[in-house]
C-alpha cells in the first residue's frame, strides 16, 4: 500500500514519551509523513523526536519560537504536509501496530476513529495490547448531536469523553470547507473542530477496535487549564450555536453542552474573584446577573458533597477502555 497519512504530532516539553510516538507513527507502514510541531519546549523533545526517528526522512519536526498551543501546532503541522489523510497523535501518547491498516480497511468515511487505551504511564513500556479484553468488532455512524451528547457528563460529572477520539481525517474535507483548529482555544480544540467538521455533513465512523494508547499522568496538561481557557471554550460553543450549518436536530444538544461550560466556567471565575478581591466581590459577581446565582451555587454545593465522600481509587492506576464491550 502506497503511504498516504501524515501523523501530527504537538509537543511541549514532552522529552520523556514523545519518542515512543514517534517510533510507533512511523512503524505505521501507511504513515508518509510525521510531523513534529515542538511548541517552544524548554528541554529535548525535538531531540528526543529525531533520536527515535533514527534518520527516517519521514520524519519532519518543526519549532515554535514562543509557546502557541496545541491548535495552532496542528494547523502549522497540517501547512507543512501534502498527504490526502491526517491523524492527530499526542506527544504522550502511541499507536497500536496496525492501527491505520484497519481504519483505512473502511469506506466512505470523512472521519474515522477507533477506541483508545488509556494505560497508566508506569504500565506503558510494559503494555501488551493483545491482553486487552476482546469483544465483537462493531462500527457505527456518530452524528452530531450523538457527539455532543458524549462530551456531557452524566449527573455528578464533569464531561463525558468522545472529545478524546484521534480519528483519521480527510484532508479533502478539511479543504473542501476551508477547515482548521481554532488557535485560540487550549482546551477542547479537538471537540470544536470535529463539532465544525459534522455541522458540514462530515461522516464520522467509529469502531470498537483498539488502535491508540493514551498515557495516563496526573501532570497531564489537559488537567492544568485555566479560567480564561474554560471562557475560551464557552465562546466557542456559543458560536456553534448560531452556526447556520448545525442540523436543527442538534441544537438541543449543543445549547446543553453550551450551557454545562457556561455553569463550570462562572463557578471558575467566582472563585478566582473571591481568591483575588474577596467573598464580597464574587457575591456581587453571583447576582450581577441574577441568572448567575443558581449555577454557581449549584457548584459550590456539589464541590463540598464531593469532598465529604470517601475519595476514589486514582483513575491513573488503572487500564481501561474508552468505549466499554457493553457500550
Amino acid at each position: 500500500m502506497t503511504p498516504k497519512i501524515c501523523v501530527v504530532i504537538t509537543a511541549y516539553n514532552a522529552e520523556d514519551t514523545i519518542g515512543d510516538a514517534v517510533r510507533s507513527a512511523l512503524e505505521q507502514p501507511e504513515v508518509a509523513e510525521a510531523v513534529v510541531v515542538d511548541d517552544a519546549s524548554t528541554d529535548r523533545s525535538a531531540e528526543a523526536a529525531q533520536d527515535a526517528a533514527a534518520g527516517d526522512a519521514r520524519l519532519i519536526v518543526l519549532r515554535n519560537d514562543s509557546n502557541q498551543g496545541p491548535a495552532a501546532g496542528r494547523n502549522r503541522a497540517i501547512a507543512a504536509s501534502r498527504s490526502p489523510f491526517l491523524a492527530v497523535l499526542d506527544a504522550d501518547d502511541f499507536l497500536l501496530p496496525g492501527r491505520f491498516s484497519r481504519l483505512l480497511a473502511y469506506e466512505g468515511w470523512d472521519l474515522i476513529a477507533d477506541n483508545i487505551a488509556f494505560v497508566p504511564a508506569d504500565m506503558a513500556q510494559a503494555f501488551d495490547p493483545t491482553r486487552l479484553p476482546g469483544s465483537e468488532t462493531r462500527v457505527f455512524e456518530l452524528d452530531l448531536a450523538g457527539f455532543v451528547e458524549g462530551n456531557m457528563g452524566k449527573r455528578g460529572e464533569t464531561r463525558g469523553e468522545l472529545g478524546f477520539l484521534k480519528p483519521l481525517m480527510s484532508r479533502a474535507f478539511l479543504e473542501r470547507h476551508a477547515l482548521r483548529y481554532d488557535e485560540s482555544l487550549r482546551l477542547g480544540e479537538d471537540f470544536d473542530f470535529y463539532v465544525r467538521m459534522l455541522a458540514r455533513g462530515a461522516k464520522f465512523l467509529v469502531t470498537n477496535e483498539c488502535g491508540y494508547a493514551a498515557r495516563v499522568r496526573e501532570n497531564s496538561l489537559s488537567g492544568r487549564h485555566g479560567t480564561k481557557d474554560l471562557g475560551a471554550l464557552m465562546t466557542a460553543a456559543s458560536a456553534h450555536l448560531d452556526d447556520q450549518s448545525v442540523p436543527r436536530a442538534a441544537n438541543s444538544a449543543m445549547r446543553r453542552h453550551r450551557n454545562q461550560i457556561r455553569d463550570r466556567y462562572l463557578l471558575r471565575r467566582f472563585l478566582d474573584i473571591k481568591a483575588q478581591d474577596g467573598l464580597g466581590a464574587a457575591f456581587g459577581f453571583s447576582i450581577k446577573p441574577p441568572r448567575n446565582f443558581m449555577p454557581i451555587a449549584s457548584g459550590i454545593l456539589r464541590d463540598k458533597l464531593r469532598a465529604q465522600k470517601q475519595p476514589a481509587a486514582p483513575v491513573t492506576n488503572t487500564l481501561r477502555l474508552l468505549l466499554r464491550p457493553e457500550d
